[in-house]
């Protein structure tokens, strides 16, 4: 770890979503599965932020595409591996149509890192696999209850902000990231360094946000503060700390 500490200023308000906890236990209204509040910046047809809108529509910004080859369909949950008789289970482009396990909110239309989980042999909130999730704290979340349940995981993705054109806006004081829910936009959180605790927020407030290089993880910290930490040092105790701020 770079900081002793987890956060750089700890009990600062989250900004972004200053009533996030409460959208985890239900109290505040939803609308269709989005909150009735406003949640960063609005973007427009050509994907930039127009800062002080107070909105956040879920138009994305795409990466450029630097290899070429032919796509993975987008649609498919999982694909034989390349020795033809291992299944990869590979990750979603998620949609308007897709919730957040936790707290219900339409995917997409927020900012900041998202995640999805496969469990085996498991449907979780009711549908096929993945659980989806606005937030990667939120999904860390989840994932701790239900391996707690007995649950079995089988891959955990989160964005990968070493491999988008990620861009930073600022809404009513708050720094806010953008959101990335491509199929290729994620990679397996077990490979990658999270800087945690940033000033830097997303849907649900500061969260965990992972670089597949760690070298950016690491000048992200120096920029906008948190801890670096690899996958295995999250802790029940962060991401309780994550949720509580």
């Amino acid at each position: 770890m770079t900081d002793s500490t987890l956060f750089s200023s700890a009990g600062e308000s989250t900004g972004m979503c200053d009533r996030h906890s409460s959208c985890v236990r239900g109290q505040h209204n939803t609308r269709g599965g989005q909150c009735d509040h406003p949640h960063g910046d609005q973007r427009d047809t050509d994907g930039r932020a127009r800062e002080g809108s107070g909105e956040w529509s879920g138009l994305l910004t795409r990466r450029t595409v630097l290899a070429g080859g032919t796509a993975v369909a987008a649609s498919l949950a999982g694909c034989l591996g390349s020795d033809g008789d291992e299944d990869v289970l590979e990750p979603l482009s998620l949609t308007r149509d897709d919730e957040c396990e936790v707290c219900g909110m339409i995917i997409p239309n927020h900012p900041g890192p998202t995640a999805q989980v496969f469990y085996a042999e498991q449907t979780p909130s009711g549908h096929a696999n993945p659980a989806r999730f606005c937030s990667t704290w939120e999904a860390f979340q989840y994932d701790f209850e239900r391996q707690n349940e007995g649950w079995n995981r089988e891959v955990f993705y989160v964005t990968d902000y070493s491999s988008v054109d990620y861009e930073l806006t600022t809404d009513a004081g708050d720094t806010l990231i953008s959101t990335h829910v491509e199929s290729d936009d994620y990679v397996d959180a077990t490979t990658v360094t999270f800087v945690a605790g940033s000033e830097v927020k997303g849907a649900m407030g500061r969260d965990l946000i992972g670089f597949s290089e760690q070298g950016d993880a690491e000048q992200f910290q120096s920029e906008y503060g948190g801890t670096v930490v690899a996958f295995e040092d999250v802790t029940e105790q962060t991401i309780a700390e994550l949720s509580s701020i």
